[in-house]
C-alpha cells in the first residue's frame, strides 16, 4: 500500500506596503511549493497576463516581478493555508484549512479589490469568510492554471483586464 500524502503548506503572502488589490489563488503547484514562487509553473498563464495588463516583465527574476506587482500595489496569496494533495491539481484537495484571510485584511486595510484566481478560490472564500463578500470588491477570474484549457488566453486577459481597472484607480 503507498503512503497517504502528507499535508503540505503553501507559500507565505507577498503583500508589499500598502496594496489595494490581493490577488488570490487556491494552493500552489508542487513546482511552486518546491520553488518558492507563486505561479512557477512555466505554462501557468499568470505572469504572462500580468505582463499583459501591468507591464512586468517575463524575463526578470521572480523577486524583480514581485517588486514590481507591490509597486502597483498587487498582493499574491492563498486562501488554503494547507492541505493534503497528491500532485498539483486542485480537485485533489482534501482536508483544506483555509488561510487567515479577515487577519490579512485587517493588518492591510488597503485592500480594496480581491481577484480570485480560479473557481476553487472563489468557492472556499465564500463559503469559509462569507462576511468578506460583502465588504470587497470580488471577482472571480478564470483559472491561469494550464489545467483550465477551456478558455483561450484573449478570453482570460479579457477577463483579468478588471486588474488593470483596479491599478488605473490608485
Amino acid at each position: 500500500m503507498a503512503d497517504a500524502p502528507e499535508r503540505q503548506s503553501g507559500l507565505p503572502a507577498e503583500i508589499g506596503d500598502s496594496p489595494t488589490i490581493l490577488i488570490l489563488g487556491s494552493f500552489p503547484s508542487v513546482q511552486a511549493l518546491r520553488e518558492g514562487q507563486y505561479y512557477r509553473h512555466r505554462q501557468n498563464q499568470f505572469w504572462r497576463i500580468m505582463h499583459d495588463l501591468a507591464g512586468i516583465p517575463l524575463d526578470l527574476p521572480y523577486h524583480e516581478r514581485i517588486a514590481l506587482l507591490q509597486e502597483q500595489g498587487i498582493a499574491l496569496w492563498n486562501i488554503i493555508h494547507s492541505c493534503v494533495r497528491e500532485g498539483s491539481m486542485d480537485h485533489r484537495i482534501s482536508r483544506p484549512k483555509l488561510a487567515d484571510l479577515p487577519g490579512l485584511l485587517e493588518r492591510h486595510p488597503t485592500i480594496r479589490h480581491i481577484a480570485l484566481n480560479g473557481r476553487k478560490a472563489d468557492d472556499l472564500l465564500k463559503r469559509g469568510f462569507p462576511e468578506i463578500v460583502e465588504r470587497y470588491d470580488l471577482r472571480r477570474l478564470p483559472s491561469t492554471s494550464p489545467a483550465y484549457a477551456q478558455m483561450h488566453y484573449d478570453e482570460k486577459l479579457a477577463a483579468w483586464s478588471v486588474v488593470r481597472d483596479w491599478i488605473a484607480e490608485r
